[in-house]
């Protein structure tokens, strides 16, 4: 699992320094890239992308492509177990996080509401990922449909406030029908606490969606497992193999805890298709998503875990996981540095203590300028501050501990 990069990848045929400037892009292969959440791009998933383009099956019906069909469907099966989904669950292989959100909130708008859907309403935090308020626009809501929850102290849905909003809602004659929690959200990496938010939407009959995209795959970790108890009550979950599994942009996926409401929502054949065997539909990744036409995608998720093990992915989230600890600690220790969250899972923000917003965002483009390591920056408590996002793969200690000298020697030069 840990191949590694040379320095000088060049991109597109012109040598770069290291993770590259603004001006002829970035590499988020490198293992110095810190900024937004890394990419991965496991080597032996390309090898089954280049075998899977080459043979050239179709691969959104089982009658096409049965063993590849099949084979998706195992992928699947293996993520509804992580998560504690039963046998009653499917799920499909997207393009990555978004389509799997709007495939979410497609899939509760058909279960929970009429065809007359306008006053229904759905609710996510401060801190959700925007594709969810992009899934929703695309699923027929306003932005008068969406509820914005603020989140507390440590960037977490403040459930209360969520109840609190459902009851005035359905007072005012709205029907509530869909929360949406992060299992690591963009930011900081914070988990909404997701037992209490299940057991709310329990209560109110309320579909539960929660965006793991980020850190749904710490699940098969045994720290990740406790910090994400509650994730398995979700109706649906994101979940993003191009990140926290290392694999290449393009893989993404969605499950969903009873797949006749994923089927009621897609399934649509026309005249010239085969006939279908209902028992059988779950096969079809066309019943199950909004795509009919696309490439088999279940061949680059299941050949890296066929070569080199499940323990070593484990092996490399944890490693994560130990890394963003002890970058939490080395920040903490400096004077300079105001820490805004402790690391529930592997981001953490930080800004200069003390100093005009300008500084810190001045900080952060020292750093990259000198192409050691690359990161990123957002916006927390109306104020600007920097993101160290660990998850590639190829990063290691040797690069958290470049990070940070960096980090403090160029603290010297703002």
């Amino acid at each position: 699992v840990n191949d590694e990069l040379p320095a000088n990848t060049a991109f597109f045929g012109q040598a770069a320094p290291n993770t590259g400037t603004p001006e002829n892009g970035v590499n988020t292969a490198h293992p110095g890239f810190l900024a937004f959440i890394p990419g991965g791009g496991l080597v032996t998933s390309a090898l089954a992308d280049w075998y899977v383009k080459t043979t050239n099956r179709y691969g959104t019906a089982y009658f096409a492509s049965p063993l590849l069909t099949r084979l998706e469907h195992r992928v699947i099966e293996t993520f509804a177990a992580w998560v504690g989904y039963g046998e009653q669950a499917a799920g499909a292989l997207t393009t990555g996080g978004s389509l799997a959100n709007f495939t979410a909130v497609v899939t509760a708008r058909r279960a929970m509401l009429p065809e007359d859907f306008l006053h229904g309403v759905l609710y996510c935090s401060d801190q959700t990922h925007h594709s969810v308020m992009k899934a929703a626009n695309l699923a027929g809501f306003s932005s008068r449909n969406i509820r914005v929850i603020p989140a507390d102290a440590a960037f977490r849905m403040k459930v209360p406030e969520l109840r609190a909003r459902i009851q005035q809602d359905r007072q005012q004659g709205l029907q509530p029908f869909l929360v949406v929690a992060s299992a690591g959200t963009t930011n900081t990496g914070s988990i909404d606490p997701l037992a209490d938010l299940g057991a709310l939407c329990a209560e109110e009959q309320l579909w539960y969606h929660v965006d793991g995209a980020y850190g749904g795959a710490f699940v098969i970790t045994e720290r990740g497992k406790q910090r994400l108890l509650g994730m398995g009550e979700a109706d649906s979950i994101t979940l993003d193999p191009h990140k926290g599994l290392f694999l290449p942009y393009g893989t993404g996926c969605i499950l969903v805890k009873d797949r006749n409401a994923l089927i009621t929502a897609h399934e649509m054949r026309g005249d010239y298709m085969p006939d279908l065997n209902r028992e059988q539909a779950h096969l079809d990744p066309f019943s199950l998503s909004v795509e009919l036409s696309r490439e088999h995608r279940g061949l680059k998720v299941a050949l890296p875990f066929m070569l080199h093990g499940i323990d070593a992915f484990v092996d490399e989230l944890d490693e994560k996981l130990d890394l963003a600890e002890s970058a939490y600690e080395a920040l903490v220790e400096c004077a300079e540095f105001e820490v805004l969250n402790e690391p529930e899972l592997t981001t953490i923000a930080f800004r200069l203590r003390d100093r005009p917003e300008e500084t810190s965002r001045a900080l952060m483009e020292t750093v990259n300028a000198r192409g050691k390591v690359y990161l990123s920056g957002t916006v927390l408590g109306g104020r600007f501050a920097l993101r160290i996002s660990i998850l590639s793969h190829r990063t290691h200690r040797r690069e958290i501990e470049t990070a940070i000298s960096e980090i403090k020697a160029c603290v010297q030069l703002v």
